[in-house]
């Protein structure tokens, strides 16, 4: 399995369910977003440093308007980060491994 295979597209279908139990950080994007292109690399290296402990998703917010609009993302790359499928930390814009990492802690 590669890294980038643990990083879960979400969509209408499986967001509930992915996000309902642990803590999962949830990527907001769009493709024609350069700075959540620059995002994904991180994403990867997150998902190594934090196995076990924090599931990765991401949603691409055209294809996914509902839920978007369901959270208020109004900019890209918007982070959320939920436990047992309550939010409970926002981020926007682009952040490096170790903004994410700290980020994360709060809930880890």
């Amino acid at each position: 399995m590669t890294d980038t295979q643990q990083i879960i597209t979400l969509n209408q279908d499986n967001f509930d369910s992915t996000i309902s139990q642990g803590v999962t950080l949830v990527d907001f994007y769009a493709d024609w977003c350069g700075p959540c292109r620059m995002l994904t690399p991180v994403l990867e290296e997150i998902v190594k440093v934090m196995a076990g402990k924090l599931r990765v998703g991401k949603v691409d917010i055209d294809a996914n308007q509902k839920i978007a609009g369901t959270f208020s993302v109004t900019s890209v790359p918007t982070m959320i980060l939920f436990k047992d499928g309550k939010e409970v930390n926002r981020l926007v814009g682009l952040r490096d491994l170790d903004g994410l990492k700290q980020f994360v802690s709060t809930v880890i």
